[in-house]
């Protein structure tokens, strides 16, 4: 559900929000966030740690991500910044396998099929230093966001029953009022990145914001961004690190078709559809029961 709520975000920024500053898209995304889940936190005095964990981890896994995601649309198609989040799973894995200090060959080869399909679409699309930025700034959003997933699963423990707390014990707020919290952070962190931003820029930072722009950022505050982490970190610490890797990567082809057939995007279909099987080829391997040798 998560994915398909994510799938036409791609095309709507690209198309309806491209004009507006990043960092305020993502002050204003965050924020109407933190309002929807405002009523949970009110209602939750958790310990003072685990707010200032919970406020930390969003301010990097929304807020910072939110930033390097919306200026890669500078420098890429919509179809392409789609693509590019492909890496995650591979930061996932990595991370976690650092953390628990193992390794699972079966993840990480599957990782780097997902990561050569979407090599194989991009390779011959995109040149010159303006493409790299992009990819650079989505990849930064690709390890942020891949960071928090792990760290959630930790910091969110003691409320998820297949899970264990690593974060410490103490009384711990729902996982309405986490998110709540994780949602307050990354606003405050957009927020006084906005406050820069104006110092430096004057009142530029605000254009491009009219009516039609409004109704696109209420709709992703609403839906991909509140609702959708919220199924996202949700499901995140109830799965394995296999399968949470893999599900990073199920909004890929959601969103390469929505780009197409919604918003008119063109693309090389045939290597599009080759690298988007090699992915599809990669979700498959990865979610295979892993054996107690690997």
């Amino acid at each position: 559900m998560a994915s398909l709520l994510w799938a036409f975000s791609f095309g709507l920024i690209k198309g309806q929000l491209s004009g507006i500053d990043p960092v305020l898209l993502a002050f204003l995304r965050l924020t109407i966030s933190a309002l929807v889940f405002s009523p949970w936190v009110l209602r939750c005095r958790p310990a003072g740690r685990i707010v200032r964990r919970a406020m930390a981890l969003g301010a990097i896994q929304f807020g910072l991500m939110y930033v390097l995601y919306i200026a890669s649309y500078q420098y890429l198609p919509a179809y392409a910044v789609a693509l590019m989040t492909v890496f995650t799973p591979l930061y996932v894995v990595a991370m976690v396998d650092l953390l628990e200090r193992r390794f699972v060959w079966r993840h990480l080869s599957a990782a780097l099929l997902a990561v050569a399909g979407a090599a194989l679409i991009t390779a011959r699309d995109f040149a010159g230093p303006e493409a790299w930025l992009g990819i650079l700034l989505l990849q930064g959003a690709n390890l942020c966001f891949a960071a928090g997933q792990v760290l959630y699963r930790r910091l969110a423990a003691p409320v998820a029953p297949r899970s264990r707390p690593v974060m410490g014990a103490g009384p711990h707020p729902s996982e309405a009022a986490l998110l709540g919290w994780m949602y307050i952070g990354a606003a405050l962190l957009t927020g006084l990145a906005v406050g820069a931003t104006m110092a430096i820029r004057g009142d530029a930072v605000g254009q491009g914001l009219n009516s039609a722009a409004w109704l696109v950022i209420l709709y992703l505050g609403l839906l991909p961004t509140a609702a959708g982490f919220y199924l996202w970190n949700k499901g995140a610490i109830r799965v394995n690190a296999g399968i949470l890797a893999v599900g990073n990567n199920l909004k890929v082809p959601l969103a390469i078709l929505v780009s197409w057939f919604v918003f008119g995007e063109e693309a090389d279909y045939l290597r599009v559809l080759v690298g988007l099987a090699l992915i599809l080829i990669a979700l498959f391997w990865a979610a295979r029961p892993t054996s107690t040798k690997e």
